[in-house]
């Protein structure tokens, strides 16, 4: 049993063949899948394809290349949102200077909000971070305690070590198949299982031997399989230990 716990169902790249790759995912052993909300638009289709499916769980949040359109109309629409049955988290939320498709200023305001209403509401938050570690972590602090996963985790160890200290789980995705990804692999080499997630990130990311392609979330077995072979441990042992880290996080039954 494996749970992707973070993918993008919604989009547009699965709009003509969705119940075919949910199949294929139940099928292939993948029990549960967390379909991530990353819009306004994105988060209301994450919670129907939540009421859709039995397998998928839902979260609800406005992703940082979104900050410069988001005012307090579209938070409390998203707050809304949170309430619905099966919504797990407030994610994925963060800031990306990488891009920087949103003004610093405006990404940093937006995840100080999002996190808040995390807080208000009692929810984990799902974190995208990229180039941007000290101000995630300054916000994240801030607002401790706090249930946290860092997601498509592609800093150092030092930012590492920093979450772990802090109590939060840390996800890769089939990225660390890649070839020339052996800094994320020895990343996973010195992760404890026991704060382990695994996610594909579908449609984006798909693993060494179909990039290029459409990532789907059938593919989290062959991350499972490489995080075994990493880690020198049996699939049935990555698959226990991520699938009780995601069912304890997201509070799945």
């Amino acid at each position: 049993m494996l749970i992707d716990t973070h993918c993008h169902l919604d989009f547009p790249e699965f709009e003509q063949d969705r119940f075919e790759v949910i199949q294929r995912a139940r099928s292939g052993g993948i029990n549960y899948i967390i379909n991530i909300g990353s819009s306004i638009l994105s988060s209301e289709r994450s919670c129907l394809l939540a009421q859709e499916y039995d397998c998928i769980y839902a979260t609800v949040g406005i992703h940082p290349h979104e900050a410069d359109k988001a005012d307090e109309k579209i938070i409390k629409s998203l707050s809304a949102l949170a309430k619905k049955d099966k919504v797990k988290a407030i994610g994925e939320i963060g800031l990306d200077y990488y891009k920087n498709y949103s003004a610093p200023k405006n990404q940093l305001s937006l995840f100080i909000s999002l996190v808040k209403l995390a807080k208000d509401l009692n929810l984990p938050v799902v974190i995208h971070s990229r180039q941007a570690d000290s101000d995630t972590l300054n916000v994240l602090k801030s607002h401790l305690p706090l249930k946290a996963v860092l997601h498509c985790f592609s800093a150092g160890a030092d930012f590492l070590k920093e979450c772990l200290d802090l109590g939060f789980f840390i996800s890769f995705t089939c990225n660390i198949t890649y070839k020339k990804a052996q800094g994320l692999r020895d990343l996973v080499k010195i992760m404890p299982l026991e704060r382990l997630m695994l996610e594909t990130d579908a449609p984006y990311l798909a693993p060494e031997g179909y990039r290029g392609q459409r990532n789907e979330p059938l593919h989290v077995k062959m991350l499972a399989q490489e995080v075994c072979r990493i880690k020198e441990l049996s699939l049935e042992e990555v698959a226990k230990a991520t699938t009780n880290n995601a069912k304890q996080f997201f509070a799945l039954a």
